[in-house]
């Protein structure tokens, strides 16, 4: 099922060639990590709390101040939507970044944050670049380039989601419980535990990223906004998986998220939808 604002299915071949795109959006990585890099895990990091009680970092702003004026040389025709200074420009190519995904983590100086950036064609996630590093990895994908990672040894290699059939046999992540109990879900997530050979909460941008890999089979996450979540499509896409949202929609807007490895999407999808019935 489509969303109501793209009604293109997000798997349909791209008219065009999104190599140009892909390497910008990795250059962007690069300067995204300089900047987010500079202050990490520093005694003095400014820190203030936002007005929905969420936390935001003098590195949260240099990074996305960063990405933004890359993106106006490089491409000032294009609309941008970040996390911290809202959305600009044309909607039909639109680039969605977090500057840091993972704010709590990082401020701690817990290494689990990552830079999200994406590109958004009429309504799609063709590009997708997670960038990690304090931990020295990367992931991106667009659409018909593949699934690519690098590993801390700086090595480059394709990536796939695994071929597990069964429920039974299914690793599965989810944010928290506390995030499922809020949205009324916590019966779902009981009856996920119960069907599943395995569960863990590793929270943020990490778990999709398993899955793309073939380590996980689902990742679930609710009060999700856009640039929480963009990136991570066309990398999973592109890996051999489904995104969606908890419904079974295609849309990065409606405040869910449900990322599997496609042959197990539609039974996720039924026994989620089961549990809170």
């Amino acid at each position: 099922m489509t969303s109501p604002d793209s009604p293109t299915p997000w798997n349909a071949p791209f008219d065009g060639d999104l190599t140009d795109d892909l390497a910008l959006a990795l250059r962007l990585a690069d300067e995204a990590d300089r900047v987010s890099m500079q202050r990490f895990d520093a005694p003095d990091l400014d820190i203030e709390t936002k007005a929905d009680a969420t936390y935001v970092t003098e590195a949260d702003l240099a990074t996305e101040r960063a990405i933004r004026a890359l993106l106006e040389a490089e491409r000032p025709g294009d609309g941008v939507f970040g996390e911290e200074f809202g959305s600009s420009g044309d909607a039909v190519r639109q680039w969605i970044i977090d500057p840091i995904d993972g704010t709590s983590n990082y401020l701690k100086g817990i290494p689990m944050w990552a830079t999200l950036i994406a590109l958004v064609v009429d309504g799609v996630p063709r590009v997708g670049v997670v960038s990690q590093p304090a931990l020295a990895r990367r992931w991106w994908g667009a659409t018909g380039l593949g699934a690519w990672t690098t590993t801390p040894a700086g090595e480059e290699r394709r990536i796939s989601v695994s071929d597990v059939s069964s429920l039974d046999g299914a690793s599965v992540s989810f944010q928290s419980i506390a995030q499922w109990d809020e949205a009324g879900r916590s019966d779902a997530l009981l009856r996920l535990s119960r069907a599943v050979w395995r569960d863990r909460g590793y929270g943020d941008a990490w778990p999709y990223m398993l899955l793309a890999e073939g380590r996980l089979e689902f990742v679930a996450e609710f009060d999700v906004k856009e640039y929480d979540i963009a990136a991570h499509v066309p990398i999973i896409l592109e890996a051999g998986g489904r995104f969606t949202d908890i419904e079974g929609v295609e849309s990065v807007a409606s405040r869910s998220s449900l990322a599997t490895n496609g042959v197990l999407h539609d039974d996720f999808l039924a026994l989620l939808q089961g549990a809170s019935s």
